[in-house]
This record gives structure tokens, sequence and C-alpha cells, in this order.
């Protein structure tokens, strides 16, 4: 059977969802496939290569920030959220992938225009990768509190207020930057 690229990553980002980023694996990825797992290392490297080639598919899926810097920030953080929460354990695959280095696509070029446009270099750098670790952060703690519940282990698991509070920490966030920046614009 001859397979692509693509289809790996597809591949890749359905066992991700049913099964999680520990049970990824390439010998699991190569029989959903029907092939051998060598045959997987003539599309990616390595594992490290899948797991970023997995990440870019799906921060691939995150539209750039658009409009005005704050409500574009806080639009865009929310996409994130909304993009990582799709995929289990998404939150902590993209931290570790981007960690890596080994991305093909940059998820923080667009918020790093928009904070470009207010803060000199290094500055507009360190508050998108401040924004995105809010949300990476954010997310991975609510993918944890789902698999707690998942697992039948409610109880002392910390209860959180959802999307009131990601809007308000992301946009208190987001504030304080601006405010760094000199621009508080809506």
């Amino acid at each position: 059977m001859a397979i692509d690229r693509d289809e790996v990553v597809r591949a890749a980002v359905r066992i991700l969802d049913d099964y999680g980023l520990a049970d990824l694996s390439m010998r699991r990825l190569a029989d959903s496939l029907g092939v051998k797992a060598g045959a997987l290392y003539w599309h990616v490297a390595n594992k490290q290569s899948l797991l970023a080639a997995v990440a870019d598919q799906v921060t691939g899926e995150l539209p750039d920030p658009v409009g005005p810097p704050r409500a574009a920030l806080v639009d865009w953080a929310s996409g994130l959220r909304a993009v990582l929460l799709a995929h289990r354990d998404s939150a902590e695959l993209v931290a570790t992938a981007l960690a890596s280095g080994l991305c093909e696509r940059n998820p923080l070029e667009g918020v790093e225009s928009v904070f470009g446009g207010l803060l000199p270099q290094p500055r507009a750098s360190w508050a998108a990768a401040a924004l995105m670790h809010q949300v990476l952060g954010h997310v991975a703690h609510e993918q944890n509190v789902r698999l707690f519940r998942e697992l039948g282990h409610v109880e002392g698991v910390e209860q959180d207020a959802g999307d009131e509070a990601f809007v308000f920490a992301v946009t208190a966030l987001v504030d304080g930057l601006l405010a760094g920046a000199g621009n508080s614009e809506e």
C-alpha cells in the first residue's frame, strides 16, 4: 500500500484524538496505515519530526489575528484554545513540538506581527510567546481535568469557569502587554 506524508500525518492526528499523545507510537501509526513501521521513515525522519508535523497540522487550523490589536489578540487566543481543545493532548503536543524547533509552521507569526506594530524586537516576540504560553497552559489544565473526569477521578479535581475564566485571563494578559506598549486600543 502506497502512503504519502499527508496521509501519515492525518492518521497520527486520528490516533492522537482517539488514544492520546502517550499512545501515539510509530508502531500503532504503521498498523493503522497497514504498513511496517519502517515505511513511515520515508515520510518523517523520526518520532519528533512526526510530532512536529502533527502540531503543524493542528495549529494550521488557526486563522491569523485580524482587527484592532486587543480584539485580534483575544480572538486569536480563543481560536487557538478552540483548535487545541478539539484534539486530545494537543496543548502538550504543541508545546513540546514548538520547543523542539522542528515545526515548519510558526503559529505565532501573525501574533508577532500585531505586537511588532506596537513593540520593538525582541519584546514583540516575547509578548507573542507569553500569549501562546498562557493559552497552552490553560488548555493543558483543561485537558488534564477532562482526562481525570473520564477516568472517574472527579473528587478533588479543580473545576474552572471554562470560557469565562479563559477570556478573563487572556484579556488581562493582553491588556497588560498592550499597556506596556503604550496602547490600550480596543
